[in-house]
């Protein structure tokens, strides 16, 4: 039997002003955004941008010292079991028990996710067979490579069907195969409109195929928001890839020429 998620809102996500900071050091400043209806949202930026502070606040796993998280309605600071039941979550790194094998990983998780046995069994041998890690689900995950772990956290993730993903740089490690597959899940998990998927990456090439919106943060500030047409309106160039925007809206463009003109002939 599936899991139901009642909402007391449509809207999948939405943060007002948050503030994330590590002592003295502000990680995330004054960040708003939302994650409309059968949306995927990149969130994107460079290594330390914010991105992963950002996903942990909304996760639980560090707390804002400003702001508010909805989920679906649900204040994630104070109905913190209610807001993560509705989440599937794939960190940036490992997390991972690795005594255990994939097989009771996952039936660990279904069994916190409080899912019907028969339907969880289901669920884990379709995805197993579709990212072929069926031959790895009885070997314990300590002698898994990386490509496999990101598999286990990547069904784990799905395997309660939840109305919203929040995924860290999900495509880390995958092989080419894998990563197909999980784009067109992604695809598909929001087509029937009232899911929505945060998706952090620092690949412009994968959030310019997936997401409906993104937004750009650097050194925790949003720098830009909206939709490819409406951000290459913004920085008045009519062509330009994601990367290229992305450059402008943080302020690197230059930076960037600047670095590789000092390098020189790289055959000198």
């Amino acid at each position: 039997m599936a899991t139901a998620y009642p909402a007391s809102s449509s809207v999948p996500l939405a943060l007002e002003g948050i503030s994330v900071a590590y002592g003295e050091r502000p990680a995330v400043q004054q960040l708003s955004l939302t994650v409309q209806p059968g949306e995927i949202y990149g969130l994107l930026g460079s290594n330390g941008a914010g991105k992963t502070s950002t996903i942990k606040a909304i996760v639980g796993l560090v707390r804002p010292v400003a702001g508010e998280i909805r989920v679906f309605g649900l204040d994630a600071l104070r109905d913190g079991l209610a807001t993560k039941a509705r989440i599937g979550y794939v960190p940036e790194t490992s997390m991972l028990y690795e005594a255990l094998t994939p097989r009771e990983f996952l039936e660990f998780v279904a069994s916190v996710r409080q899912m019907d046995a028969a339907t969880a069994t289901r669920r884990m041998r379709s995805y197993a067979e579709a990212f072929r890690l069926e031959a790895e689900l009885e070997e314990p995950i300590a002698t898994l490579s990386n490509g496999t772990r990101q598999k286990v956290l990547i069904i784990a993730a799905l395997l309660h069907a939840p109305p919203l993903l929040v995924l860290d740089e999900p495509l880390n490690s995958l092989d080419p195969r894998s990563v197909r597959i999980m784009k067109d899940v992604l695809l598909r998990y929001v087509a029937s409109g009232g899911r929505g998927v945060l998706f952090s990456t620092h690949t412009m090439e994968v959030a310019e195929q997936l997401c409906q919106r993104v937004g750009i943060l650097d050194r925790g500030v949003l720098r830009g928001e909206g939709s490819l047409a409406a951000l290459r309106e913004r920085v008045a160039a009519g062509d330009a890839s994601l990367e290229e925007i992305f450059l402008r809206l943080t302020e690197e463009d230059v930076g960037v020429r600047a670095a590789v003109d000092s390098l020189g002939d790289p055959s000198v």
